[in-house]
């Protein structure tokens, strides 16, 4: 059965007869990680174009094809939601990518803040992590993924028509679901801070803006890796794709 086969995120056009030619790396992995031989199925997508099945051939120790067969899955928009979030840790930056994309996040976006603790964002890594997030969890779409920036230059950049939601600590603990409630579906984004929250001066800049809606998660202060999960499973319940 198609569901039980592997999965494997390709660049190329999708369509019946058609071939691709993977990357060495991926080469590597149909070969000597996964072992599949000529005439043996794997499924292949590339965020635009559905699932197909793809038949391995053309079989050498470094080199290999796969032939498009048919279409498993058409391609079905997923809720457009951005996540944005201040920069990790690696293995902590790594686990919040792959449950960001999991959780249906169309783009993740760096911002950097006056407490993030991490010197280096590489776009690379979070596109790397988002990929292999979708391949194992059966996702159609990848998250693309923007270069990291000042939240304040992001804020002041920011189109109106799409709702922030923002994690705010400092909140009342008034439960979320209700504040969320009582917003029209549309364009959305959600916004998680560094560990240590905000300084005062980025949250009273964040609560000033029209387009910006504070939540709590609760009582209990969480990491932020964890935080991203409860933020965005509440903001799918309500307003996103699981209502």
């Amino acid at each position: 059965m198609a569901s039980k086969l592997q999965r494997l995120f390709v660049k190329a056009p999708l369509r019946a007869g058609g071939e691709i030619e993977p990357t060495p790396d991926q080469t590597h992995y149909l070969l000597n990680v996964l072992r599949l031989k000529s005439g043996e199925r794997i499924l292949v997508f590339n965020g635009e174009e559905g699932e197909w099945i793809a038949e391995l051939a053309a079989v050498s120790r470094k080199h290999a094809k796969l032939n498009l067969v048919e279409q498993t899955r058409p391609e079905v928009a997923g809720p457009d939601l951005h996540y944005l979030f201040a920069p990790l840790k690696r293995a902590r930056l790594d686990y919040m990518a792959q449950k960001a994309t999991e959780m249906g996040a169309s783009v993740l976006r760096p911002v950097i803040t006056r407490r993030t603790v991490a010197e280096r964002v590489r776009v690379d890594r979070l596109l790397a992590n988002a990929i292999e997030a979708a391949e194992q969890c059966g996702i159609l779409r990848v998250p693309a993924v923007a270069e990291p920036a000042e939240l304040s230059k992001v804020l002041d950049a920011w189109d109106e028509e799409r709702l922030l939601i923002f994690a705010d600590e400092s909140a009342s603990h008034a439960s979320p679901l209700a504040t969320l409630a009582s917003e029209a579906p549309g364009p959305l984004a959600v916004l998680v801070g560094p560990e240590g929250g905000f300084d005062a001066d980025e949250r009273a800049s964040l609560l000033q803006r029209s387009f910006v809606l504070p939540i709590s998660l609760g009582p209990r202060v969480m990491r932020a890796d964890t935080a991203a999960v409860a933020a965005l499973a509440l903001v799918n319940a309500v307003l996103g794709d699981w209502r």
